[in-house]
């Protein structure tokens, strides 16, 4: 042990550092106490909160949505969709930086705070939920794909181009009669598939999601196995692949526009690469084992659209991940699946032009059949021509 000698006494240096941090822990406790006790977390101040920014115009104002809630008793938190059409009419970024302000909903208030422009905006958007329709909207989707882009050469007369944002996306529309002189073209067609035809009944502004996955599972590693023969075992990991589509509609206050969000997902494994390992042996020999590496093509869509509610639109996703895998044996291949997922999510990896169709048809309740249950009581169901094959 180190030592400090002196005339008169000697300190050891282990007891000069402990007579040193028990001064400092002495001297330090009331100054974190105070830092605790400053802290407006540890103690939060009593009674109402500090008077909010106004240097803006800003006001507070409350919109009752019962009128709309009310129908949707079944729905968990239609207030939400309300939120997201504000957010998409103003952005983010309004709620976020100057100047203050805050939006707020539960089942029967919306609450905000900001200035009047704001308020307007807001406003528009409430009307069309509460004012609007609330009874619930039915609208037809088809899902197709076509092996070559060139459908568009005879097309193009029957449709009229929009804009649309994403890269590689198409949008067109045409009327309900081009609409079936079209699909007349592309059934006569050999590479054309209809993945899925069925109707979407939802109440206005809600969000509705479709979706058919499935995991693959494959061989990514191998580990030691001790005391057995061979010596290594391999080891699985499990990737997803499929389709996701979500739709939220709102239509106009007079309806005869609709507002609508797309939201589709694809990932496919186009091929398992495999790679061949040389795993060690204690005789120095090697243990031959393979693994394989997945080469994933995914596809990602996120975009509105305003046409005519009298008017079908129509969506070319260009050339993607191909929802045009022939029919197989397994039980997959039996295509019992909603989107039929064994022609969405092709084997071979194969590409084809993606389609989306989307026709709004009006109140879902004046368009059932006597015995059928009221619309609010349905899902999504493939339409009734497909015969179960997708």
């Amino acid at each position: 042990m180190l030592e400090f000698r002196f005339p008169a006494y000697s300190l050891t240096l282990a007891c000069i550092i402990c007579m040193a941090g028990a001064a400092l822990a002495q001297d330090d406790a009331p100054s974190l106490k105070n830092t605790a006790a400053a802290s407006p977390l540890a103690n939060p101040r009593p009674g109402p909160p500090p008077r909010l920014p106004s240097d803006s115009g800003q006001v507070w104002q409350e919109y009752d949505l019962k009128p709309y809630t009310k129908e949707l008793a079944k729905v968990d938190r239609p207030h939400q969709a309300i939120i997201d059409w504000v957010l998409r009419e103003t952005g983010s970024d309004a709620w976020f930086t100057d100047p203050f302000g805050f939006i707020n909903a539960d089942r029967e208030t919306l609450r905000v705070y900001h200035n009047r422009q704001m308020h307007q905006v807001v406003k528009g958007v409430y009307e069309r939920f509460v004012n609007g329709t609330t009874e619930p909207q039915l609208f037809g989707l088809r899902i197709m794909a076509v092996g070559n882009a060139n459908w568009r050469t005879r097309a193009h007369s029957l449709v009229t181009t929009v804009q649309a944002q994403s890269p590689g996306v198409q949008a067109f529309l045409m009327s309900k009669e081009n609409a079936a002189l079209l699909m007349a073209l592309l059934r006569g067609r050999s590479d054309y598939r209809e993945i899925s035809a069925l109707d979407m009944v939802v109440h206005n502004g809600q969000a509705q999601t479709f979706q058919q996955v499935r995991s693959r599972n494959f061989i990514d590693n191998y580990r030691v196995a001790a005391g057995a023969w061979p010596p290594y075992m391999p080891t699985t990991a499990e990737i997803t692949e499929g389709y996701q589509l979500q739709l939220s509609p709102l239509m106009s206050l007079d309806g005869k526009s609709v507002d609508l969000v797309i939201k589709c997902n694809i990932d496919q494994v186009e091929k398992l690469n495999k790679v061949n390992l040389e795993l060690p042996l204690q005789n120095g020999q090697v243990f031959p084992g393979q693994i394989n590496v997945p080469q994933i093509a995914s596809w990602r869509l996120h975009e509105r659209f305003r046409w005519p509610s009298e008017q079908v639109l129509l969506l070319s996703c260009g050339v993607v991940a191909a929802p045009q895998g022939q029919a197989n044996a397994t039980l997959l291949g039996q295509g019992t699946g909603l989107l039929g997922l064994d022609r969405l999510i092709s084997s071979t990896g194969s590409r084809a032009d993606a389609l989306l169709m989307i026709e709004y048809r009006g109140n879902a309740n004046a368009r059932l059949s006597p015995g059928q249950p009221p619309a609010t009581e349905r899902v999504a169901t493939p339409n009734p021509l497909s015969r179960g094959r997708y």
